[in-house]
């Protein structure tokens, strides 16, 4: 069956005869196939690490970069929020890019555009020049952001939940590497931080690699069931796929009224709840161990611990959730330990600063389980690309206030009491709304209610 095609292009080949070129020949044997998925997997692999070092890296010379372009506190501080924005405003076009010129040729795109951007920003010369070069890399982030699902959704429909827990870990990796790496190679390069932001440019060029052929060769259009069905060994084989390509074709043509998804709408508000949850932590957590006196090393690799508790269970949650009929458990263990680690912060933040550190990084594990959760409420890749652009735009959008209500209320009350309540009290509409989504049914079934 021809699922990975978008709907134009499955239309365009049910009107035409199957083509027997060699090229395409090539592509449908075992050989070829299992080249392409391989290196699908690399690709994911590969862009998975490129999609939050521009963020990180940034944090970890955030003060030099001020100091170096003049930059102002109230600036620099609305920077924390620039990136969910960008995801939210960019994200809602990769579904209409996707099918115009297919899923992986965006993402190639997508890792050109954070190449670039990241290669201009640190000598664009100005604050001006800086956010737009950075605008430009967050572009590319939000497209492959929302099409990673879609692309593990059409190539391995069968192994959602692993494929999803490589990509998850990698991301996490990714993000903690950028953190933890940018000083120490800032001051191996001689001290320029132009020099330690332009470096992660190189790992994204790489990232770029494993598309092209791909898209060369028909990726967008290519699994390997669809490719194992595409040549009909008898009349009756070739009738019968025929008539499962059309009603693929008509599933991934429709255009989902997503909005009407009841589930649609609480993945959303559960993706931007974690993500929310996710943003304070990276931006505020350390400073609020550095205010109950631990030192300030200390702080950054309690950070960095939590940070990279999303590494292994990056893999082992959506494996589980896959197996799982409802996703309800696992998102009321998560909330669980966020829960546990607020109130540790609150009550003893410098006693056990090492427990809350780990239990708040198993809690940040919901954005892993969100992703799974996109890739199994749609049945058609169309659907989960529409699900993974709404859920994402709409829920990075409700991740913006965050972090700086939670900057506001520190400023206003002079201690962490109120952000910490903040924290504990959007945890629980946040494991409401992921019990709801978690629900066994499809958004296809519901939008057609």
């Amino acid at each position: 069956m021809m699922t990975g095609m978008t709907g134009e292009e499955t239309r365009t080949t049910m009107s035409r005869p199957i083509r027997s070129s060699a090229q395409d020949a090539d592509l449908r044997t075992p050989a070829t196939r299992a080249w392409l998925t391989r290196l699908v997997i690399v690709g994911i692999v590969l862009t998975a690490l490129n999609l939050r070092p521009a963020i990180t890296s940034l944090g970890a010379l955030l003060e030099e970069v001020r100091d170096g372009l003049g930059m102002s506190g109230s600036f620099a501080g609305l920077l924390t929020s620039v990136p969910p924005l960008c995801f939210a405003v960019f994200g809602v076009m990769a579904p209409r890019l996707a099918r115009r010129f297919g899923p992986a040729a965006v993402v190639c795109a997508g890792m050109v555009a954070i190449a670039s951007g990241l290669a201009i920003r640190p000598f664009a010369g100005n604050t001006a020049g800086f956010l737009a070069a950075s605008a430009l890399a967050l572009m590319g982030i939000a497209v492959s952001n929302v099409l990673m699902p879609v692309i593990v959704k059409r190539w391995f429909p069968d192994r959602v939940g692993s494929m999803t827990g490589l990509y998850s870990m990698a991301l996490a990796l990714g993000t903690a590497a950028a953190a933890a790496v940018t000083v120490p190679m800032t001051r191996v390069l001689g001290g320029s931080w132009q020099s330690g932001l332009a470096v992660w440019a190189g790992l994204a060029a790489v990232a770029v690699l494993p598309w092209i052929p791909l898209v060369r060769a028909r990726g967008t259009a290519l699994s390997a069931g669809a490719a194992s069905a595409s040549v009909p060994r008898t009349a009756s084989a070739s009738v019968a796929r025929q008539e499962g390509s059309a009603s693929a074709a008509r599933q991934e043509s429709v255009t989902l009224r997503i909005t009407r998804s009841r589930t649609a709408w609480a993945l959303a508000v559960f993706f931007g709840l974690q993500a929310t949850a996710a943003y304070i932590t990276m931006g505020w957590m350390a400073q609020i161990f550095r205010d109950a006196g631990v030192p300030a090393g200390t702080a950054g690799l309690l950070l960095a611990v939590t940070m990279v508790m999303g590494v292994p269970l990056a893999f082992v949650i959506p494996r589980l959730a896959t197996r799982l009929p409802q996703q309800g458990p696992i998102v009321v263990a998560l909330g669980v330990c966020g829960l546990i680690g607020y109130a540790g912060l609150y009550l003893a933040p410098a006693g056990g600063a090492w427990a809350w550190a780990l239990l708040l990084g198993v809690s940040n594990c919901a954005f892993p389980l969100a992703l799974t959760m996109v890739g199994m409420r749609a049945r058609t890749g169309a659907g989960v690309a529409q699900l993974s652009a709404f859920a994402q735009s709409t829920g990075y959008l409700i991740s913006i206030p965050g972090p700086l209500l939670v900057g506001v209320l520190y400023q206003h009350s002079g201690g962490w009491g109120l952000p910490i309540a903040l924290m504990a009290g959007l945890m629980l509409p946040q494991i409401v709304m992921g019990v709801l989504a978690g629900r066994d049914r499809t958004v296809e079934d519901e939008a057609a209610r």
